[in-house]
């Protein structure tokens, strides 16, 4: 009996004493869920709570604890050593991990590693740590992703040469291009508040498999954040907020949301509000550039007419500033863990946006063309239900989504010195609705689906004088007897897991659509037809296989086709690209596909260094793309009181695209990280008299950056980068804007930048950041408006 209690009273200093430890990042200290605690002894792992918890009971003093997440660097500690760091234990995030989890490419979860096409993933720490303006600036500084803008209230994405409506947006699942997504340039994505985003994912090249039309260069994916659900210790309750402001444009930004949830029942809820003055471009500007890009005068309506007026500091865009307000709103509804009901509604809207590069043109003598150009608020509504469930048999996991989208747009635009304004409004409603279900059959899992979609568009439009006030007649941007756009399609995906090392995949998805378009009113265009109607079937297939030779090496290899259907904006549309150039419709427009391969090499370095590069070769076919065309037998016609050359949307015979895409993680150390960048895209039109230049084909650019993170504090400096657009990669009528570079084209360009984090308490946090140091002035290609100048970013963050 006492050498039995003698081994107790040894054995009890041995053994730690129960205590609950928190798992949290090192710099925002905010707790991480999902980490795995790993006895290396041996013995059962641990998963840390939603609070980032876990309980140290059962451990001995002399035990070491191996603490796991993909997204962060492992760390290993002695149980005794938990007492001295006050039962908090910190990690640092990971440049780079194969092992986390995307939805895009499938539309179900599955390992990174498993998945053969290039994806980039942004969360909501890194989207936080940026703080961006736009969700346009989200991806733009991304790296991978060039952005193209018009107007400060803007940003059109471009993706291995494809832009506008050949990209495809897609938020929490719903599709949201729509019939009148043009083929130049878009400003849609700034209405997906990035202040509610959960992360981003960017799949790259052609996603018509799994989401149908319109995804030639690749899907954007955004999804929103969620309720969080309490547990059994009760209703949970969390929030966040931030005001920010900056210098380029007077920005002032407002944020808050906060998420209720019980054990079934949860509700989150987000509101933005941002006020952006005009924005100031860089001043320190190379003597070659002259004059392009300075604000000089500006148009302003005095007495009853147009009067030019001297700008107080040309590099001052004016009219460049706006508004804009988001709201969504997510009701959760979940009774047993394999079944849940969401509720989603989505609002954005914003104050009239000018349109900055057509109220710079000015005409033969200098003198500006526009008195008013400006887009109307930009008004988006969704409202979208989805029910999932775990079943059985070949519906092991089903998700069904049915959506509702209210899409209303508008342009207004007065040439200076005349005194009606155009007007123009556009309204779209959209009805989708989706089914896609999964099974496991041992090494094999089935994805399939049904979609189906419609769009409803009107126009309408009207002369307003400014002076008397009286309407007059005016011609509607798209057919104004209505247009109607239906889908509907089906896919299968499959993933087979040969071996740990081989995986192949494979898909096949047929799409049906059609489109109606009335030519009711002929007063302004003597259109030779009533009506148009088109139907379009088209077959889609994808191959991919991927190779894992061992923990350092990565293979993967993509074969792909792609199809985008003609829609409303590219068919039936009559409206001025620039000024003396007419769009006219071409109801002899076909679809467009591309098809193509694409070889990705990986190689990790001692654990801690990832090079990666991505080659890719699409062939593009029917490609629909902007030429001179006879309309009535003339090449010219009076329009707006101009004679202007007459183009329509054709297809182009043949086409292609090649270029490459590398990049390199480093975790040089536990604080201090290194990722960099570089993409280079190449595209020709091909015909009988030689090749032409394909439009949207972006320069080479890039990214640098250099992390260091610390307790309680993180900085990031980076370089982004452009390389030249010069005037013979110009598609001579396309949509690359050669009206607003220099007559050479868009000089190179680099930018230092710097932006820093302190967590002040575990609830509040200062960000500070200072872009475009050297003040630089600078274009992205095909941009109307310069980019900002030296910009002093102050955000105040706080949770709870």
């Amino acid at each position: 009996m006492k050498s039995f209690l003698s081994l107790l009273l040894v054995a009890v200093p041995l053994a730690a004493s129960a205590q609950t430890a928190v798992v949290q990042d090192r710099a925002n200290l905010q707790p991480l869920a999902g980490v795995r605690v790993i006895p290396t002894q041996g013995g059962n792992a641990l998963l840390t709570d939603a609070r980032g918890k876990f309980n140290t009971q059962g451990f001995l003093d002399t035990d070491s604890l191996r603490f796991e997440r993909t997204d962060y660097q492992t760390r290993t500690l002695a149980v005794n050593q938990l007492a001295a760091l006050n039962f908090r234990v910190s990690l640092t995030e990971r440049s780079y991990s194969l092992d986390e989890v995307v939805v895009s490419a499938s539309k179900f979860e599955e390992k990174r590693a498993d998945v053969p096409q290039q994806i980039q993933v942004l969360k909501a720490r890194e989207l936080a740590f940026q703080s961006n303006q736009t969700s346009a600036d989200v991806l733009q500084q991304s790296g991978q992703v060039l952005v193209q803008k018009s107007q400060a209230g803007g940003g059109s994405p471009i993706l291995r040469g494809f832009e506008a409506n050949k990209v495809l947006m897609v938020i929490d699942g719903v599709r949201l291009n729509n019939a009148i997504y043009r083929g130049g340039h878009l400003q849609n994505v700034i209405t997906v508040d990035n202040a509610a985003l959960e992360k981003v994912e960017v799949v790259f090249g052609p996603g018509s498999v799994v989401y149908g039309s319109d995804a030639l260069g690749g899907v954007v994916h955004f999804y929103t954040k969620s309720p969080v659900l309490g547990d059994s210790a009760g209703t949970r309750v969390t929030g966040g907020a931030f005001t920010r402001y900056a210098t380029a444009n007077q920005e002032k930004t407002g944020h808050v949301d906060f998420s209720v949830g019980g054990q079934k029942w949860g509700s989150f809820t987000s509101f933005t509000y941002s006020d952006f003055g005009d924005l100031r471009q860089g001043r320190n500007r190379n003597p070659f550039y002259g004059t392009w890009g300075l604000r000089p005068s500006y148009a302003q309506w005095q007495d009853g007419k147009d009067v030019t007026v001297p700008n107080e500091n040309i590099n001052v865009q004016k009219f460049t500033g706006y508004k804009q307000y988001d709201a969504l709103q997510k009701i959760l509804f979940q009774p047993s863990a394999n079944t849940s009901h969401l509720l989603n509604v989505q609002f954005s809207t914003s104050s009239d946006i000018p349109r900055y590069d057509r109220l710079t043109e000015v005409d033969g003598q200098g003198a500006l063309n526009h008195g008013d150009w400006y887009y109307g608020p930009q008004e988006r509504w969704l409202a979208a239900y989805t029910f999932a469930t775990k079943g059985r048999g070949w519906l092991e996991n089903v998700r069904v989504t049915a959506a509702y989208q209210s899409v209303e747009e508008s342009r207004h635009n007065r040439r200076f010195k005349r005194t009606t304004l155009q007007n123009r409004f556009e309204h779209v409603d959209v009805y989708t609705l989706n089914a896609d279900a999964s099974r496991l059959l041992g090494n094999h899992e089935l994805r399939y689906g049904l979609e189906g979609t419609y769009n409803d568009v009107s126009s309408r439009a009207y002369g307003s004088d400014l002076i008397t006030g009286e309407r007059s007649p005016l011609d509607t941007r798209y057919p104004s007897g209505g247009s109607d756009m239906r889908t509907a399609a089906a896919y299968f995906t499959h993933t087979w897991e040969i071996t740990p090392q081989w995986i192949f995949s494979d898909g096949i998805r047929l799409s049906r659509v059609e489109l109606n378009a009335n030519f009711q009113d002929k007063t302004f265009f003597p259109f030779p037809f009533d009506e148009v109607s088109q139907k379009n079937t088209a077959v889609n297939g994808n191959l991919g296989l991927v190779y894992q030779p061992g923990q350092d090496w990565r293979f993967s290899a993509v074969a792909s086709s792609g199809f985008r259907a003609p829609n409303v904006d590219d068919l039936a549309k009559v409206f001025e690209s620039v000024a003396g150039q007419l769009v006219v419709p071409n109801p002899n427009l076909k679809p467009e596909y591309t098809y193509n391969a694409e070889l990705s090499i990986g190689k990790t370095i001692a654990q801690s260094v990832r090079v990666e590069g991505t080659g890719f070769y699409t062939w593009y076919r029917d490609a629909i793309t902007t030429q001179p065309f006879l309309f009535q037998g003339q090449d010219e016609v009076e329009y707006n009181g101009q004679l202007s050359r007459v183009v329509a949307s054709v297809n182009a015979n043949k086409a292609y695209l090649y270029g490459f895409s590398g990049a390199i993680n480093a975790d040089i150390t536990s604080a201090f990280r290194l990722s960099s960048t570089l993409t280079y895209t190449y595209g020709r039109i091909k015909s009988e008299t030689g090749e032409t230049p394909l439009d949207h084909i972006p320069p080479v650019f890039g990214k640098t950056s250099l992390f260091l993170t610390l307790p309680k504090f993180r900085t990031e400096f980076f370089v982004q980068y452009n390389g030249w657009k010069h005037l013979e990669d110009y598609n001579p009528v396309g949509e690359d804007n050669l009206q607003y570079a220099t007559p050479q084209g868009v000089p190179s360009w680099y930018t230092l930048n710097l932006r820093t984090a302190y967590q002040i308490h575990p609830r509040i946090q200062v960000q500070a950041a200072l872009e475009n140091i050297l003040d630089k002035f600078y274009r992205v290609y095909a941009s109307g408006v310069s980019a900002p100048g030296r910009n002093f970013m102050l955000t105040l963050r706080g949770n709870f």
